[in-house]
């Protein structure tokens, strides 16, 4: 058994920023299931939105993200994290990122415009700003003694204390490390930051490991989980055979970008007053409404009319990587379209990223925190994850320290009594593409009823046959995303099913107007506790 003061589980921004404060109060485990850089943050092209400009101002950004989010804003958490936002920039700065600098100004940020801002805000190291982020974090944490890095280890469900034993608080989590065994890592604060859940559709901007565990496994600890059905889709993700998941950035629209049709014709002026520049739901809504009237595999991205120094040096790897495929993006327009990128749901937390599990945190994509509401502006989410993982950080040392002499409770050894190897791989693949696929067609962008109905029959199918599967076979890491996986879609199913009406991110052609009267609130959901 090993022991810390706080486990984190994920090493993007979230995860290391709250580590990076952490350890300077005690002993800290990065848990991550594959190499520590392969995070989510380390794919983000885009940026961080902050107030930095004497033409911006906090009530404008505050604005903007009330207006994205489409009404399920928790106003005080916008507040929160708009007015926070220069400071956690200066975290970041102190750890070593390089944001890109104004070529007249070096003193002052190059700050970028993307859909849905009114104002430049956006701070980005040109277009690979995750990639910096993530490079300078990990360089801080590896000259931190008190930091210890868990590679290729898998999360497989969190510990617990239950009645009669005391009230439930959480005390880490069961680990499958690279030799194949399941050990328990114990620890007074325990922090999911295992980022989102794109993978459970076909097509995603997301790196193959957001299969959703950290959401998983809280709901199954008792954790509230909440707002589920928003799933933002980027509307821009590069349309290619051989293009596995490259984003197009919603930086290329700030900078002006315009979206057509194969034609040359525009379309998004009969959609949003800000036409190319509307929020995500809007484009994504649109795009795939424009490629199924027309027959069409995609729509394009234009820059054409840019200068190509400029295109040059502000995408430098969209430029690199379109032309890979032989598309020259000074010459040709970008083929485009939608695919799964963000849950604005997750486990419900506070300001402070506690969840309703005592001793259990989560910050980052995994969390539920209200600043998104039914849909995310763009770039508010690394600044999200900077922010409150300030504030977790604060409430976790305050729990270390004064429980300082609280026993942890001896954990269970992983029992593997009934379990032997698998000799039916392909039920997993098999069970993961086909949730995939009908995620993709009935809980999509737009959704029915009957889609709805038709998907929750599904899965309840296949949850039975994974949990049959997880009792007879021993645990791989395989497995345990697929289980992680089909729940998560679960999760959306039953929120999408509550939602009757059309707000945001989710769009049911069965009610497609807002309720304000029955649906101005989270959709919250809990598992029953025996």
């Amino acid at each position: 058994m090993k022991s810390f003061d706080f486990i984190v589980i994920g090493s993007g921004i979230a995860g290391l920023s709250f580590a990076l404060e952490a350890a300077e109060h005690g002993t800290v485990a990065i848990i991550t299931k594959k190499d520590r850089v392969e995070s989510s943050t380390n794919y983000a092209q885009g940026g961080i939105a902050a107030v930095f400009n004497e033409e911006d101002s906090f009530e404008s950004h505050v604005s903007d993200t009330l207006n994205a989010g489409d009404g399920l804003c928790h106003e005080e958490v916008v507040r929160f994290v708009v007015e926070h936002g220069p400071a956690a920039i200066e975290r970041l700065l102190k750890w070593g990122v390089n944001f890109s600098r104004s070529e007249l100004n070096p003193a002052e940020f190059d700050l970028g415009r993307e859909g849905g801002h009114t104002r430049r805000r956006i701070l980005h190291a040109k277009d690979s700003t995750g990639k910096e982020v993530e490079r300078a974090l990990i360089d801080s944490a590896k000259h931190s003694p008190n930091i210890h890095f868990f590679d290729n280890h898998y999360a497989v469900d969190l510990l617990v204390r239950r009645p009669p034993e005391g009230e439930p608080f959480c005390f880490g989590a069961y680990i499958l490390h690279t030799g194949g065994e399941i050990e328990p890592f114990t620890a007074r604060a325990t922090v999911l930051a295992t980022g989102g859940a794109g993978k459970v559709y076909l097509y995603t901007s997301n790196p193959d490991i957001a299969t959703g565990d950290g959401v998983a496994m809280a709901y199954r600890a008792g954790a509230e989980v909440g707002n589920m059905e928003f799933m933002q889709f980027h509307p821009t993700c590069l349309y290619h055979p051989y293009a596995k998941n490259f984003l197009i950035s919603e930086a290329v629209r700030g900078e002006g970008g315009i979206l057509k049709l194969a034609d040359g014709s525009t379309f998004m002026e009969r959609y949003h007053k800000m036409a190319s520049l509307a929020p995500r739901d809007i484009v994504a809504r649109a795009i795939d409404a424009e490629i199924k009237r027309t027959g069409s595999d995609c729509a394009f991205l234009d820059i054409t009319f840019l200068d190509p120094g400029f295109i040059r040096q502000r995408f430098p790897a969209i430029y690199a990587k379109c032309l890979e495929f032989d598309i020259d993006i000074t010459k040709d327009p970008i083929p485009v379209v939608p695919a799964a990128h963000y849950l604005c749901g997750g486990i419900m937390t506070g300001l402070t990223g506690k969840t309703t599990l005592d001793g259990l945190y989560a910050i980052g994509e995994v969390a539920c925190t209200g600043l998104h509401g039914a849909n995310r502006l763009a770039s508010n989410s690394l600044l999200e994850a900077v922010v409150f993982s300030k504030t977790a950080v604060e409430d976790a040392i305050a729990r270390v320290k004064s429980n300082g002499g609280m026993r942890i409770p001896a954990p269970d050894p992983w029992d593997y009594s009934g379990t032997s190897d698998s000799d039916e791989e392909v039920v997993i693949t098999q069970n993961w593409d086909e949730i995939r696929r009908f995620m993709w067609n009935y809980v999509g962008i737009v959704r029915s009823d009957k889609r709805l109905e038709r998907a929750k029959k599904r899965i309840d199918l296949l949850m039975e046959e994974i949990d049959d599967y997880y009792k007879h076979f021993r645990v791989t890491g395989n497995l345990i995303e697929l289980r992680n996986l089909a729940l998560v879609a679960r999760l959306m199913i039953h929120c999408a099913r509550e939602r009757k009406e059309s707000r945001g991110l989710h769009f049911n052609i069965d009610h497609p107007e807002k309720d304000n009267a029955a649906w101005l609130r989270d959709t919250v959901t809990r598992k029953r506790m025996t």
